[in-house]
């Protein structure tokens, strides 16, 4: 049960986290606050993992926090609108920013967390 609770926990501080930041910084052409989330959640994400946080703290900032924070389909909905929008220079930028991004930020974070 406390399982649960604490991905429940996280999940609700993680969704309302991003729909702070995603109403602040998606006024744009490029979505800057589903970039934010998604590289701020993939960093953080590294560290979680390279400090070897396990059980219910791991469950609730891993699985709950990030699990609601970041968001695969809210980018890829994103890139689609663009496209249909042919504003295909934006997304590449924004493909680009966000995976390769999100891949080093990954691997500093593991890093980081890592050396904890």
């Amino acid at each position: 049960m406390i399982d649960f609770l604490s991905i429940a926990g996280g999940g609700f501080l993680g969704a309302i986290s991003r729909y702070a930041v995603s109403r602040k910084w998606n006024r744009t052409l490029l979505p800057y606050g589903t970039l934010i989330v998604n590289l701020s959640g993939a960093f953080i994400l590294g560290v979680i993992a390279g400090s070897g946080l396990t059980g219910h703290y791991f469950l609730f900032a891993a699985t709950g926090f990030l699990g609601a924070f970041t968001t695969f389909s809210t980018l890829n909905l994103e890139l689609a609108k663009q496209v249909m929008e042919r504003k295909y220079k934006v997304v590449l930028i924004y493909a680009g920013m966000t995976y390769i991004g999100g891949l080093l930020l990954a691997f500093a974070g593991f890093w980081i967390g890592n050396s904890m």
